[in-house]
């Protein structure tokens, strides 16, 4: 069967769809992945067929609007700004998407919700479209408030937050994507009735977060969809001989985060380090943290690594709680203390407390010495929370995400036998 799986954003929304893919070949299926331009070897290198998506989006995260929206700095208005950044990348997305399915002719599209273009691709093609998503907050449930809206809970306000915020995007974009409509795929400009998936899949464990008693049926919690092919992968010398020269590390990145202020953000963390008595090893990433002055005795600095690999060697993990390094650090088994930057990274952080495999996250404007200090020595000393970080990785590691996702297509009979096609010649 000739299935197309359309994602967009930086490596965390393109790693996991990856895994996916190559699960769904393994399965005997015919996969396109259609992502941005800057992950075609990463994706082709693996045996799967790409397709570009606009690669001035990741461009545009490294922007001073961008990086002031994500950080916060900017305030409420930053992000508004932004989007008058995007729209142009945007109306290239449609473009790109509806060519890269014209192309392919899919039976079935997955599809992230940053590809606003897919549902409306399946309207065209005649297909079914299901949305995969690494977060919550796209089925509407009393049982928690979106996790992109900066509070735990609005009790009977719950389901509606999860309306808003799925429907935002669509709010923003409606008029590109009637002229889109109506220019390129020959529809209305507007669908006669809401384009709604067939089915949802949510890509994070139900350990993590449980299904809610009020989802339906065609939506499902698979567990993580792990990428585990660096199997190659060794520390290099430097880091070799830092890792044997002493108990095991703390690990502190913050991914693709932007650093406003990296070598004040660098000089807690190594402070706190100190004065916690542990070791760590910090990677740069996006910028947050700055290499040049962070390597001392109690640090050693890298610019990046596999986690699936990294993470079990360290001690405990402390980083800006994306969904993908989350999965990573309590795949690991490790305490996990989060720093939120924006957007469902603080409902991460509150979940692993809530685990109890974590201390509570660190609000960027609590960030100090004092409060790194605090977690590191509970991360690290807490035998209670190491058991419980442990058992809980021990049952993420079992789960088999990318299995059981595709397991769920195939009892939702949303994928054919290998080899039997029901597209039109």
């Amino acid at each position: 069967m000739r299935l197309a799986i359309h994602t967009l954003g930086t490596r965390g929304d393109v790693q996991p769809y990856l895994a996916l893919a190559l699960g769904l070949k393994a399965a005997g299926h015919e996969v396109l992945l259609a992502a941005p331009s800057q992950f075609e070897a990463f994706i082709g290198a693996r045996g799967i067929e790409f397709a570009h998506l606009p690669g001035e989006f990741l461009a545009l995260m490294e922007t001073p609007e961008a990086k002031a929206a994500m950080s916060g700095s900017g305030g409420f208005t930053a992000g508004f700004k932004l989007i008058k950044h995007f729209k142009p990348i945007g109306r290239k997305e449609l473009t790109l998407e509806w060519a890269a399915a014209r192309a392919f002719r899919p039976e079935l599209i997955i599809y992230h919700p940053k590809a606003i273009a897919a549902p409306h691709i399946a309207e065209k093609l005649g297909c079914p479209a299901v949305l995969a998503s690494p977060l919550p907050g796209f089925t509407p449930t009393r049982a928690f408030a979106s996790p992109l809206v900066p509070f735990r809970s609005l009790g009977p306000l719950n389901r509606l937050t999860h309306s808003l915020m799925a429907g935002s995007g669509e709010a923003i974009f409606r008029g590109m994507v009637a002229e889109w409509r109506a220019s390129e795929l020959g529809l209305q400009p507007r669908p006669t009735r809401r384009l709604k998936p067939v089915a949802t899949l949510y890509g994070y464990s139900p350990h993590v977060l449980p299904a809610p008693m009020d989802w339906p049926d065609s939506v499902a919690v698979t567990g993580y969809w792990f990428l585990d092919d660096s199997q190659d992968w060794q520390p290099d010398p430097a880091l070799s001989t830092f890792l044997a020269s002493g108990e095991a590390p703390v690990y502190v990145g913050f991914g693709s985060m932007p650093g406003l202020d990296p070598e004040g953000v660098t000089g807690m963390i190594v402070e706190a380090l100190t004065r916690a008595g542990r070791r760590g090893v910090l990677a740069t990433g996006g910028g947050a943290i700055n290499g040049q002055h962070a390597s001392t005795k109690h640090a050693h600095v890298i610019d990046a690594a596999p986690h699936d690999k990294l993470f079990p060697l360290m001690s405990a993990c402390i980083h800006h709680g994306g969904a993908g390094t989350t999965a990573a650090s309590l795949r690991a088994g490790k305490p996990t203390v989060i720093c939120p930057f924006f957007g469902d990274q603080p409902f991460w952080g509150r979940r692993i407390s809530d685990l109890q495999a974590g201390p509570p996250p660190i609000d960027r404007k609590r960030l100090s010495v004092a409060t790194l200090t605090e977690a590191i020595s509970q991360a690290t000393g807490d035998a209670a929370m190491r058991q419980r970080a442990v058992a809980l990785g021990a049952a993420i590691d079992a789960e088999r995400g990318v299995d059981r996702a595709i397991d769920f297509l195939e009892r939702q009979r949303l994928l054919d036998a290998p080899g039997i096609s029901t597209s039109t010649p």
